[in-house]
């Protein structure tokens, strides 16, 4: 019970934090950039750091940066095609997974060899 309650102080403050730092940026489509993913990601890193140590974290943060990679390759794929095929979003978005599943499993792939 006592690392939910630390987990949900750590990332109720770090999603706070880039809220505000969000807010302070001009123009305001760059609150997005400081949203929930990142102030999370950091919540994880410094609770996996207190519990299973650096050497750990190291691991959980190479994966967290393979998957942005992933999914910044799958977002774009997602964005031409909105802007080019007359499709859905939602049938778009859920025919363009198996891209960031092709690329998260490579990378992840790539990074054991």
């Amino acid at each position: 019970m006592k690392e939910i309650f630390i987990r949900f102080l750590i990332g109720g403050l770090t999603v706070s934090f880039f809220a505000v730092l969000g807010d302070v940026f001009k123009p305001k489509s760059f609150a997005g950039l400081f949203g929930a993913a990142p102030s999370v990601a950091l919540a994880t890193l410094a609770l996996t750091v207190a519990k299973n140590g650096p050497q750990y974290a190291t691991i959980e943060a190479r994966s967290m940066i393979l998957s942005a990679v992933a999914f910044l390759v799958y977002a774009s794929c997602l964005s031409w095609t909105l802007m080019r095929r007359p499709h859905g979003a939602l049938a778009a978005s859920f025919s363009l997974f198996i891209v960031w599943a092709v690329v998260a499993f490579g990378l992840w792939y790539a990074t054991l060899a």
